[in-house]
């Protein structure tokens, strides 16, 4: 964390495990790493389907407003959450985007994973794409640490559930590195022909 006030932003649609998602999240920085945390949710008026998000906020000291105010990190599961949640991103924020649902980006930084696709081809259930997303999120942000994440993940999951969402957490963590090597590799080449 470069700063003293991180936000973090998880949006998507009711029934993806967004809200799960964020606390796990706040767990893993308040509990593992004893960081300051408040945590708020909200829903849409229709709860499955509907559009829903999180907002965790972190500070090496305590916080004095518990909503995100200009996010550092939004996690956008489909095109409605990205559309509706992405217009008070700091201009230097990481925008991270299911690939599978959004296909139409507000920026050329973000960076889009299939999370929902991986997590059916991969493990078999669209349940486990919000800890591929997780995984994914440390990753790429480093806000907290893995080993932090991993413990606040096997603490939420339920019983006899441990070692799948520990793969779906690893396996956010590998495509993370590869979609941040591939970005390192067109910077390079981006650099190279500016020359």
């Amino acid at each position: 964390m470069k700063t003293d006030r991180y936000e973090i932003r998880l949006s998507g649609a009711g029934g993806q495990g967004i809200i799960t998602a964020g606390m796990i999240l706040a767990e893993a920085a308040g509990i593992h790493e004893g960081k300051f945390v408040c945590q708020t949710q909200s829903y849409g008026p229709e709860a499955r389907g509907g559009a829903s998000k999180t907002e965790i906020v972190l500070s090496s000291r305590e916080i004095d407003y518990p909503k995100a105010t200009q996010p550092d990190v939004l996690l956008a599961m489909n095109q409605k959450s990205c559309d509706t949640y992405s217009f008070d991103l700091k201009p230097s924020a990481l925008l991270i985007v299911d690939s599978t649902f959004v296909r139409q980006l507000p920026t050329s930084r973000a960076l889009g994973i299939p999370f929902t696709r991986l997590a059916r081809s991969r493990l078999g259930s669209e349940v486990y794409a919000s800890v591929i997303a997780l995984g994914a999120l440390v990753t790429i942000s480093g806000v907290v640490s893995l080993k932090s994440i991993e413990a606040a993940v096997l603490g939420r999951a339920p019983h006899g559930t441990g070692e799948i969402n520990r793969k779906a957490l690893h396996l956010g963590v590998g495509e993370a590195k590869k979609v941040l090597k591939q970005r390192e590799g067109e910077e390079v080449h981006e650099n190279s022909t500016d020359e």
